[in-house]
């Protein structure tokens, strides 16, 4: 059952989206080219700023910190798609867009992080692949080894699996 945030999602994106969280691990590039977002560049950014997303003349941009390790930019990738599909008002009233400290803390309203950051978990670790792979994989028994295996099908890191597999029951 999709999360709170992925109803949320125009019908025209959910249906990209859909698309697109059907293997693993999910391809975000060429997700975020097809819904619209002109470009993900991994940048220099200052100490403690993970990612922005930014519009310049309708062009939508994606920047993360090259100084973070590749699982956790992935995140960041998916955490900018998330404000673009749900919160593209937000980033289009301020100047330099949205940009994300490493807490995924933004100065926007919490809310708006929170939505972020559970539509970003949804679309690079979608929960229905993660049971296939569970139950198929490991007979639905979740240990380090599982979770550490799993991290590394969906290119994220240990934490995040972590995470993602206490609260799925909550989507």
């Amino acid at each position: 059952m999709p999360s709170r945030e992925l109803r949320k999602v125009s019908p025209e994106h959910k249906e990209i989206v859909d698309k697109y969280l059907s293997e693993y691990p999910v391809k975000l590039g060429s997700l975020a080219r097809e819904i619209g977002v002109s470009g993900i560049k991994v940048s220099s950014m200052r100490t403690g700023v993970s990612g922005q997303i930014t519009n310049k003349n309708g062009r939508y941009i994606i920047r993360v910190n090259r100084n973070e390790a590749r699982e956790r930019q992935r995140f960041t990738i998916a955490h900018e798609l998330a404000h673009y599909l749900l919160h593209r008002h937000v980033i289009d009233s301020l100047p330099d867009g949205i940009t994300d400290n490493v807490l995924y803390r933004s100065g926007a309203p919490e809310r708006i992080e929170y939505e972020a950051n559970r539509l970003a978990a949804e679309l690079v670790m979608p929960m229905e692949l993660i049971e296939k792979k569970l139950s198929r994989d490991f007979s639905g028994v979740v240990t380090e080894v599982t979770i550490e295996s799993l991290a590394a099908s969906f290119e994220v890191s240990k934490a995040a699996m972590e995470i993602r597999l206490s609260t799925y029951a909550e989507v």
